[in-house]
């Protein structure tokens, strides 16, 4: 059973600049509901317990949301010293984590799924099958350089597909595959060990994937294809899309009520 969940929340999402100069981006609405909301959903459906926000000192907002609208969480607020990314945010909830494996969810990536991604992911993960299980989708080949690229044999079948590896953002011609990291993540404790080692990768910053690609060479990787639709909210288009996609689904209810 997997019972915590990491939320890196600490990025300065300059993607959505100049709105997260006021706003975190992880409270910024899609439609009528603040991104982090969707992610805190998606983790108790998935039987999560413990809630733990990597957040940083500059971003008061985060942790004064949950607090007011979630006090019933078992939650704890971490700061994040410095933006060196994603590999250095896990990295800094080692201490909250216990012995076991635990879930990282990006709230940027909403996924509209049922049952959520997480969920599904919780059901499938199994130690004996697969040491880290990273959330997965195919793109289109002009796509790779926005995303981690698992190194899989191609075509391969199922929802869960053992890989090699990962690279973080390769161009098309470099690319290993077009099945791409999505922002869910179910990993065994050891990766703190790797992460400590693991030094800075693309952008200066400590790449989860990295980390990741390194713990493949030696125990086994799975990326879970979840059934579901994914946008990326770190982005107005995925903000927008997202929301259209609310806004539609709530008006067919509301046609089917009238009808």
């Amino acid at each position: 059973m997997i019972r915590t969940a990491v939320f890196p929340v600490a990025g300065r999402g300059s993607r959505m600049q100049p709105a997260t100069n006021a706003v975190a981006k992880e409270l910024l609405p899609v439609y009528d509901t603040p991104l982090l909301q969707f992610a805190i959903d998606e983790a108790r459906d998935a039987g999560i317990e413990r809630f733990v926000f990597v957040t940083s000192d500059d971003k008061p907002g985060v942790e004064a949301y949950v607090r007011s609208q979630h006090g019933d969480l078992d939650s704890l607020f971490l700061a994040q010293e410095a933006p060196l990314g994603l590999g250095h945010a896990v990295l800094t909830a080692n201490g909250a984590v216990e012995n076991e494996a635990f879930a990282v969810i990006l709230p940027d990536d909403v996924i509209f799924a049922s049952p959520p991604a997480l969920a599904q992911m919780c059901r499938a993960y199994d130690t004996g099958f697969a040491h880290h299980m990273i959330a997965a989708m195919e793109v289109g080949p002009e796509e790779t350089g926005a995303y981690g690229i698992f190194d899989a044999d191609p075509p391969a079948t199922g929802r869960q597909v053992t890989v090699r590896g990962l690279v973080e953002k390769p161009e098309p011609r470099q690319a290993p595959s077009t099945l791409a990291a999505v922002g869910r993540y179910i990993l065994a404790p050891s990766i703190f060990e790797t992460l400590l080692t693991t030094g800075k990768g693309r952008g200066g910053e400590i790449q989860l994937t990295d980390a990741i690609a390194r713990d493949a060479r030696r125990m086994p990787v799975a990326a879970f294809r979840f059934e579901g639709v994914r946008y990326d909210c770190g982005r107005p288009e995925g903000l927008l899309e997202a929301a259209t996609a609310i806004r539609d689904a709530r008006e067919m209810m509301e046609a089917g009520a009238v009808a």
